[in-house]
């Protein structure tokens, strides 16, 4: 039994085109997660779905009960696997999460998902923070523009800036295709 998990982090309705809250480049991240989740499939890792849902109707988006808030259809859950919802930016606080992780002695996860500046940031540090391996699929993860004080960052700046700082210390970063080439040699071999 694999000892990885991958956990696909609030790839949701709301964050695609025609969303409460479009993201940039979701669409590509989703296609790449798709390609990151089939691979952990047929490599035997656990595969986790982090679904994010406010806990209230007046949040901005990922109403509870909404079209917005459901899983894309893109990285739909298979019937075996699991979905932790989660009402909290890090997808480790006040959820089940890092239980199931170690009930599977999972000791190394890949992340991907959204939004890179948070969700994805916060369960990075979490992760790291908890012990474990951590890889992030950088290209598999999405982020929209942000704004302070004044001033707008596009998203592909907000998204380098956090995958670069979290490949600094807490991860290890990868590309899609690199991922899985290694893992696709790493099934050849076992």
């Amino acid at each position: 039994m694999s000892k990885r998990a991958l956990i696909v982090v609030d790839i949701q309705n709301d964050y695609f085109p025609g969303g409460d809250w479009e993201l940039s480049g979701m669409n590509t991240a989703a296609d790449n997660a798709a390609k990151v989740v089939d691979c952990a499939r047929e490599s035997g890792d656990l595969v986790i779905h982090v679904r994010h849902e406010f806990p209230t109707n007046d949040a901005p988006f990922f109403r509870p009960g909404s079209k917005g808030a459901e899983i894309n259809v893109k990285v739909q859950p298979a019937a075996n696997e699991q979905v932790v919802v989660k009402n909290h930016i890090n997808s480790f606080r006040e959820t089940n999460l890092k239980a199931i992780l170690d009930q599977n002695n999972i000791d190394e996860v890949v992340l991907c998902g959204a939004m890179s500046h948070m969700c994805i940031d916060a369960a990075t540090r979490a992760a790291n923070d908890f012990g474990y391996k951590v890889n992030v699929i950088a290209d598999a993860c999405a982020t929209r523009d942000v704004e302070f004080n004044g001033v707008t960052v596009p998203a592909a700046q907000v998204h380098t800036a956090y995958m670069a700082a979290l490949g600094f210390a807490y991860a290890t970063m990868h590309s899609t295709d690199d991922y899985l080439s290694a893992a696709k040699k790493a099934i050849k071999t076992a």
